[in-house]
This record gives C-alpha cells, sequence and structure tokens, in this order.
C-alpha cells in the first residue's frame, strides 16, 4: 500500500466517525435537546427512543462494530495463521476506526439517557476510547518496522547509522553537525551549491528522519514501559465493557427487543 493511499483510507476513516457524529446529531437534534420525560410526545420518538427503529439499530451496528474491531485485531495479533494478513499497524488503524465508530452509534442508541448496569458499560466504554487514544499517541513513539513490529534499540541504532551514513557519503554532512544544530549552516552550503530539487529535499529528509530517530532512543525505554503499563488500564476497562455489554443484550432478547428480526 502506497503512503498516499494509505494517507487516503486514515482520512477516510476520520472523516465517516465525524459524518456519523454529525449526521446523526443533526437529524435527532430536538429530540435530544428536549428533556427525557418529554420525549414520549416528539414526532421522532418511536424511530429514535433505544429500543426504536434508529435507535435499537444504532445500538446492534455499533456493537458489531466494536466487536468486530476487538477481536479481529487480537486474532491478527495473536495468532500465528493470521500472521500474513495484512500488515499489523493497518489493521490497529483499522480497530482504532471500528472502536471509533461504534461508540459513536451507541451514544446515540442510549438517546443520552444512562443509568443501572447500562451506565458502567457505557462509562466502561468511554474509558476505553480515552484510553485507545493515549495508547496511540504512545505506540506512534516507539519505532517499528513497516509490518508495525516493534524495533529493538539495536536495530534503531542502526537505522540510524545508515542515515548517517547517507549523509555522509552522499552530502558530506556529519551527524554531529545534525545533533548540534549546524546542520542548517550545511543546508544553506547545499543550496548555494545548486543542487536540484530533488537532492535538497532527499537531504531535509534525511535530517529530519535522523533527529526523529535519536529523538526516539532518548526515550525507547521509558515509552516502552509506558505502553505496558497502558495495557493495565486499556484492557480492564475493556472487558468490563464486553461483559456488561452481553448482559445487556441478554437482557434485552430476554424481554423480545429484536429490533427488525
Amino acid at each position: 500500500m502506497t503512503k498516499v493511499v494509505h494517507q487516503l483510507i486514515r482520512s477516510s476513516y476520520v472523516v465517516v466517525v465525524l459524518m456519523a457524529l454529525v449526521l446523526l446529531g443533526y437529524f435527532g437534534f430536538s429530540f435530544y435537546n428536549i428533556p427525557i420525560e418529554e420525549r414520549y410526545f416528539h414526532s421522532d420518538y418511536a424511530m429514535l427512543k433505544p429500543s426504536g427503529l434508529l435507535g435499537h439499530g444504532l445500538g446492534i451496528i455499533g456493537t458489531l462494530l466494536i466487536v468486530i474491531g476487538v477481536f479481529s485485531y487480537m486474532a491478527r495479533k495473536r495468532f500465528h495463521i493470521f500472521s500474513r494478513v495484512g500488515v499489523l499497524k493497518y489493521w490497529l488503524e483499522f480497530h482504532i476506526f471500528l472502536c471509533s465508530l461504534g461508540p459513536v452509534l451507541i451514544l446515540y442508541h442510549t438517546s443520552f439517557k444512562f443509568g443501572g448496569i447500562v451506565s458502567v458499560s457505557f462509562w466502561s466504554l468511554v474509558a476505553v476510547v480515552a484510553s485507545g487514544i493515549i495508547g496511540r499517541f504512545i505506540y506512534l513513539q516507539i519505532p517499528r518496522s513497516i509490518e508495525g513490529r516493534e524495533l529493538s534499540w539495536v536495530e534503531v541504532q542502526d537505522m540510524r547509522n545508515e542515515l548517517n551514513k547517507a549523509l555522509k557519503t552522499k552530502f558530506d554532512i556529519d551527524s554531529s553537525e545534525i545533533n548540534t544544530g549546524k546542520s542548517s549552516g550545511k543546508v544553506s552550503e547545499l543550496r548555494a551549491l545548486k543542487l536540484s530539487a530533488s537532492e535538497f529535499r532527499e537531504v531535509k529528509q534525511l535530517i529530519v528522519r535522523q533527529r526523529l530517530l535519536t529523538q526516539r532512543m532518548a526515550r525507547l525505554d521509558m515509552m516502552q514501559n509506558i505502553f505496558k503499563y497502558w495495557h493495565v488500564a486499556h484492557l480492564p476497562f475493556a472487558l468490563i465493557m464486553l461483559i456488561v455489554m452481553v448482559i445487556h443484550v441478554a437482557v434485552v432478547l430476554t424481554f423480545g427487543y429484536k429490533w427488525i428480526f
């Protein structure tokens, strides 16, 4: 997958989530904006209430998206049989997409009414989403291979050495100049030598990548440890959310709320 295609897919994920949030809010604003005790008299009550055609459907679809997002990523990550199915980092982004869109649909399924055991599941869901955003940030700070495998300190050092070698061989830039901030002067000298636009862009890209790797190496151990502790917070909330979700679905089916089926 090319970088451009990857960026387009990531952007489409964000657009879909935001569109769902905005469009559902716009469509049901007059319903969600009135007190709960007055909603029974609203013209869209039968459609938007949690057991209504749209409201119930949003809950079912949102739940399925979360379940698919969680278990598909877990299967790809943990079972060897799926190790060659796509790139892990793309699976992670798909997991984040489904587990962002699902909660948006469930939010409107509840019609912003939280109570009883359902509130436990909902606020666990909020905690999972919030911790997922934090986890994504931490994940990006840890250098990885193109497949998404976490790189060791030695592998990152080798990558930086290769960048240093390329800078020295092709452009006569020493890594110490980059670390001390003197590379800007060297780049100015290269500009004065009238290098082609592509060569100049290459110098800048190599310098940016070298600096980024240097910064990540400096905090690699810390980020790896934080990421391990992050799982301690993220996984329990996810389990609580799933368990209460199963109980909720069982109760709903027991009382005969079966949507359109």
